[in-house]
């Protein structure tokens, strides 16, 4: 179950639904630092990730008067973020290559290797997927999407996305076992 927002969470929300300035700004402050930790993962470079963020807010802002406060603020405004980062990619990745294999290779490595990660490195790994592998990556491994869903949202086939799962995670093996 989860924790409903708080008194003043739902007050400052109150006052961004009536369009108060002040108070989105003070929510855009607030949750900017968890916006741009989501974009990340999805965009190219920094300004990607900054245009999306905006993009984001100005939804969340839009969309203010849909939100349910009996559902947690913070996993409503997370799904627009995710949806309008994947929407901006949306154009680059439709003109990757869409192949389908059966079968990936399993490769193991030791829990030291995964011990000395810290997230620096584990984006650093990251960016060097190729864009729709890693979109889906994310989606899948760290935003909890189930393969269906990542579908719709990248206009891919869900057996598409299963094979670019299984070659990210390929890769990610690779390149884990050349930094061991």
């Amino acid at each position: 179950m989860h924790a409903p927002i708080s008194n003043a969470e739902a007050e400052l929300i109150r006052h961004c639904k009536t369009g108060n300035l002040r108070h989105q700004e003070i929510l855009y402050k607030q949750y900017y630092g968890y916006a741009m930790g989501i974009s990340l993962r999805y965009s190219i470079n920094r300004d990607d990730t900054l245009e999306a963020v905006n993009d984001a807010f100005i939804k969340i802002f839009n969309m203010l008067h849909t939100y349910d406060a009996e559902r947690p603020f913070k996993a409503w405004i997370r799904r627009i973020i995710v949806n309008t980062a994947i929407d901006r990619r949306r154009k680059d990745l439709k003109f990757q290559l869409h192949t389908t294999i059966d079968d990936a290779v399993q490769v193991s490595f030791t829990d030291t290797t995964i011990a000395s990660l810290n997230a620096k490195n584990i984006l650093e790994l990251l960016d060097k997927l190729p864009p729709l592998q890693r979109a889906i990556f994310n989606l899948y491994e760290i935003d909890g999407y189930n393969h269906d869903e990542i579908a719709v949202l990248l206009s891919v086939p869900a057996s598409s996305c299963r094979v670019y799962l299984s070659r990210a995670k390929e890769k990610l093996r690779k390149l884990l076992t050349a930094e061991a």
